[in-house]
């Protein structure tokens, strides 16, 4: 691996933790404590590595489809699609611990899936590899639009919400 390689790598992994260092502006705190949540809801200090291997994960895919295209017209349109995937996963906790708002950062979600998803299919033919790294985020994340469903729907008359 040359310098421009690591570098790029570096650059990505930086892109997809400044998209995590919402969750640092926004944690969870007293106000999700409060709120009614499913049985099986993972414990909270699952959230942080699994969040840390899929940033990882993403950042990695996206460095695999640069290092074969760079910013080639033909990445053009895939790196669109995941720098907005990226953007969407990034707004996800603002709206939802920083609003109080389940029921748009639902709404939120599942942009986040479908852009996922649009990735996934565009990544695919320029590099399977990339794309089926992206194949874990894409499963967290539907839980996640599960649990954030969840909780909505068990909090909807909640004095919490308001």
């Amino acid at each position: 691996m040359n310098i421009t390689s690591i570098l790029s790598l570096l650059g990505f992994v930086g892109a997809c933790f400044l998209a995590a260092a919402t969750g640092a502006l926004f944690p969870p705190g007293e106000w999700y404590e409060q709120l009614v949540k499913p049985s099986w809801r993972p414990p909270n200090w699952l959230f942080a590595p699994a969040w840390t291997v899929l940033y990882l994960t993403i950042a990695v895919s996206g460095w695999q489809v640069w290092r074969e295209f760079g910013f080639a017209a033909a990445a053009a349109l895939p790196f669109a699609i995941y720098l907005v995937q990226l953007i969407l996963n990034a707004a996800w906790t603002p709206i939802f611990f920083g609003l109080h708002r389940p029921d748009l950062a639902f709404f939120e979600i599942v942009l986040l899936w479908i852009s996922i998803v649009a990735t996934i299919a565009f990544f695919y033919p320029l590099n399977a590899g990339a794309a089926w790294l992206l194949v874990p985020y894409l499963s967290w994340v539907t839980f996640a639009a599960t649990l954030n469903f969840a909780i909505w729907r068990m909090n909807i008359e909640s004095v919490s919400l308001r």
